[in-house]
């Protein structure tokens, strides 16, 4: 844990206001959740992820859905990649999603591109090294709030995504929103 310098005073109602540089820093925006935990005379605020609280099961989806595709399969929430299976999932797994899959999630519709096709290939996480190109993005919507998304990635030269595929995702996005209605 870093320390920050930052000391700030609770008001009478409890409210407690978190800077604007970390709050933009950890991705925290207003209408968030976040988890509190205590440790003896420690707080601590966490941004709250319901699809982490099922991270298990979406590492055995990324998986199932990576195998019947063909595809790197991954799965994250609107901050990072929680699971990813197939070949390049080293360079998703644990990284922030960037800011093109963040729009893409936020606009709540799905996204298909291929290079092969002239489309924009964004990249899933600002840091990772893995070249896609061409893409799947279905947002996981439950209760009209986006948890994540669901993403199918190729890195095949003059790859395009076929319907079994985009079905597979959609559904995929379906069974893991289920969870939380």
């Amino acid at each position: 844990m870093k320390a920050t310098g930052i000391v700030r005073r609770i008001d009478e109602l409890g409210r407690v206001v978190i800077p604007k540089e970390i709050r933009r820093t950890l991705r925290i925006r207003e209408g968030d959740p976040l988890e509190l935990f205590t440790d003896r005379d420690e707080l601590m605020l966490k941004k709250y992820s319901p699809i982490a609280s099922v991270e298990r099961f979406a590492e055995g989806t990324a998986k199932s859905l990576s195998e019947q595709s063909g595809y790197l399969a991954a799965i994250c929430d609107t901050d990072s990649v929680l699971a990813a299976s197939g070949t390049g999932k080293r360079s998703l797994v644990g990284k922030t999603v960037s800011e093109q899959m963040t729009e893409i999630m936020t606009s709540r519709r799905s996204y298909l591109a291929s290079l092969a096709e002239g489309g924009d290939v964004y990249p899933v996480a600002a840091e990772s090294d893995f070249a896609a190109t061409a893409e799947i993005v279905v947002p996981i919507v439950a209760n009209g709030d986006c948890l994540g998304a669901v993403i199918l990635l190729s890195g095949d030269e003059g790859a395009v995504m076929e319907a079994p595929a985009v079905k597979l995702a959609r559904l995929t996005a379906e069974i893991i929103a289920n969870q939380f209605e």
